[in-house]
């Protein structure tokens, strides 16, 4: 996470919950979840974003099949409130703060064998079917929280631009997973899955990220990465943060690197990352199994030349003698089909 000068970061439970949205027009509370069975090959991730000042939230359910096919959706259901996280046949409920939480689904999701075809959601929403899902799944913290609120050093509120903003607070943790998946009268039971989770606040565009790297991998109950690495449209150093979880503690992450080999259509087929704590480094090393496009364009544009584009990748992940799904998560904006952060990473 990065930090302003001059402040620092309030760890709060109470933050687990929701928020009074503050007065600017995109104020956004989301929470994010992914669960993993490496021994079956059954991966999700879902997120709920509210936007009650924009007068709708935002509902994405991804979950990944182990013959490659995707089940998919997303929605902006109408909403003016901010008491729950309850969307679209979505539900993410906070039974203990900062330990236990709950996910369900009750709904259509659009089943792709071609995931690619995401990246003109028009198109395979005419192509594709729906079919139905429903989702159970109970998370338990097995790490400490990471992050919180960023505060001045007197523990005030800071004040942000709303325009270049994309969070207040932000918080992520290592997960287990157990429950079951069902698509089209198929189910899949996790038991003794991994999975991540994060949870943000504040203004929030999406436009306002330039480029990033998100590694979320949970290996088992003692061991897990994450390496963040974000881009400056301003130019200078990257922004690297994260954790390596070893035995229930966080190692902090001084230094990351990542490579990636892209595709002739620059989506990631491999990644090695180098993670430098003060212990040690550790190499992580992903093959991208199943790769999700997303795109986001800033309201009101029309020309398709360079938008904000996500890939949303189930990857199998290896480090110190362990092997697990996980995500790659690339954001970049793109300029006529290649990603901004190509052009860093090889330079």
């Amino acid at each position: 996470m990065y930090m302003p000068p001059n402040t620092q970061l309030r760890l709060d439970p109470r933050d687990d919950y929701t928020h009074p949205p503050e007065p600017v027009s995109n104020y956004n509370e989301s929470m994010y979840f992914n669960a993993f069975d490496t021994r079956t090959g059954i991966g999700a991730w879902m997120r709920i974003g509210n936007r009650p000042n924009e007068g709708h939230a935002e509902m994405t359910c991804c979950v990944y099949l182990p013959d490659g096919r995707v089940g998919f959706i997303f929605s902006r259901p109408t909403m003016t409130g901010n008491e729950e996280m309850n969307a679209a046949g979505m539900r993410f409920e906070v039974l203990e703060p900062f330990k236990r939480l709950r996910v369900t689904f009750e709904g259509d999701l659009l089943l792709m064998d071609d995931p690619h075809a995401m990246v003109d959601p028009s198109a395979a929403f005419k192509r594709y079917p729906k079919r139905p899902a429903s989702i159970v799944l109970e998370f338990e913290g097995v790490s400490p929280m990471h992050g919180g609120e960023i505060v001045g050093m007197d523990g005030q509120p800071i004040e942000l631009d709303p325009e270049h903003s994309v969070y207040r607070g932000h918080t992520e943790q290592n997960m287990a997973v157990n429950g079951h998946i069902t698509v089209d009268g198929q189910r899949h039971e996790l038991d003794g899955g991994t999975g991540y989770r994060d949870k943000s606040w504040g203004p929030r565009h999406w436009h306002s990220f330039y480029w990033y790297k998100w590694l979320p991998v949970t290996f088992d109950r003692d061991f897990g990465i994450l390496l963040s690495i974000k881009g400056r449209p301003e130019g200078g150093p990257d922004r690297i943060s994260g954790n390596v979880l070893r035995d229930g503690v966080y190692e902090p992450v001084i230094d990351g690197r990542i490579e990636t080999d892209y595709d002739a259509a620059w989506y990631p087929r491999g990644v090695t990352a180098w993670v430098t704590t003060a212990r040690q480094t550790y190499v992580l090393r992903g093959r991208i199994l199943t790769t999700v496009p997303l795109r986001h364009k800033r309201a009101g544009v029309t020309d398709w030349s360079t938008y904000t584009r996500i890939t949303e990748s189930m990857s199998e992940y290896t480090c110190e003698g362990r092997t697990a799904l996980g995500m790659t998560e690339y954001c970049d904006v793109m300029n006529d089909g290649v990603p901004i952060s190509a052009a860093k990473e090889s330079a």
